[in-house]
């Protein structure tokens, strides 16, 4: 009995199709995909909610001083001249950051090494690369999946049949997080 499907893939094919369907998944609720792959994903993709529903949790609170630019009405940094150089104005403020224990690091960690890095592009602006925004994947698995699904006992994905693709009749289905 095989661990795993090989859907007609090298194993670097197989691993990088797996790994793109997985963050797409993730990152957007649901995907269109066959029935094969879309079981394979949902072994994945459950593990790693699972996994980020055991360490949503474990962390804490730390305040830091953090010395920020003091920027004037327009929004630029105030700057003035000590010895004959401009020098930028700081101002310290207290913030309040998240600060990983260990085990949460480690599964943070583990995600990043399988999840793709996501470009969030706004629909009104798409094709030009200067305002697409960084979109992390791993932080929605943890503050807004995580949190959503922690009275769940599994079953974090749904598989819906949708019909047979018209070039080689492949079962065509819906995965989607419930």
């Amino acid at each position: 009995m095989a661990k795993y499907r090989k859907l007609g893939r090298t194993a670097s094919q197989r691993k990088a199709l797996l790994r793109n369907q997985v963050t797409a998944l993730l990152s957007n609720g649901k995907i269109i995909t066959t029935e094969a792959k879309a079981k394979e994903i949902r072994k994945i993709a459950e593990s790693m909610i699972a996994s980020a529903i055991r360490e949503k949790d474990n962390f804490e609170e730390v305040t830091i001083k953090v010395k920020t630019p003091r920027k004037d009405k327009d929004g630029k940094r105030q700057k003035e001249v000590v010895d004959g150089h401009k020098v930028t104005l700081y101002d310290e403020i207290d913030k309040t950051i998240k600060k990983d224990k260990p085990s949460r690091l480690h599964a943070r960690r583990q995600m990043m090494r399988f999840l793709y890095p996501v470009k969030d592009v706004p629909k009104e602006i798409a094709g030009r690369k200067k305002n697409s925004k960084q979109f992390d994947v791993i932080d929605k698995l943890f503050n807004e999946l995580a949190p959503k699904y922690a009275e769940r006992g599994g079953g974090y994905t749904r598989i819906v049949k949708i019909a047979q693709r018209k070039g080689d009749a492949a079962m065509e289905v819906l995965i989607e997080l419930v």
